[in-house]
């Protein structure tokens, strides 16, 4: 009888060390997966927030933009794997419309804001003020983050009236 209970004891034993090894192997594999996962998105550009990159602003702003303002815009825009889907500045056409009416997507209305006359900004637009989940087929894919080249050409038909010497920043 003692040897039996022994036996059995020897055996839990073995179970409860295997389930340990288990939960360990188990735990580094969902640790490790969770760290490729992440540099993965890292890698593809994709972001969850606004941000606005200001590439160049003139010398002296005289004009800003703001809600209800029409302005001209010249943009390029990208996918995060550098795809050109449209591109103003190759029409040699800015587009034109009321800032913060609901006329472009929500990542213009908000990411133009407060923008020179001749500022140059680089908008990294998430899906979710940009086209959402559905895209717009068959140029942009469905939840993508979108990355627009901006100047803002004039505000209400002004165009810029400062100087030219400004300054240039190459982050974002």
């Amino acid at each position: 009888m003692v040897d039996t209970i022994e036996k059995r004891s020897s055996r839990v034993r073995k179970a409860i060390l295997a389930s340990k090894m288990f939960l360990r192997y188990s735990l580094c594999l969902i640790f490790f997966s969770l760290i490729l996962l992440q540099g993965f998105a890292k890698k593809t550009g994709d972001v969850s927030e606004l941000q606005i990159g200001v590439k160049y602003k003139p010398k002296t702003c005289e004009i800003k933009a703001h809600k209800g303002d029409r302005i001209k815009v010249h943009y390029r825009g990208k996918l995060t794997d550098g795809t050109v889907f449209d591109s103003s500045f190759e029409r040699g056409d800015p587009f034109e419309f009321e800032l913060g009416s609901g006329q472009v997507i929500k990542g213009w209305d908000q990411g133009l804001l407060g923008a020179c006359v001749g500022e140059k900004r680089k908008l990294k637009i998430p899906a979710k003020l940009g086209y959402g989940e559905q895209g717009s087929p068959p140029t942009i894919p469905g939840g993508a983050t979108l990355i627009f080249d901006t100047e803002l050409i004039a505000v209400n038909e002004k165009p810029t009236g400062g100087e030219e010497d400004g300054y240039e920043d190459d982050e974002l």
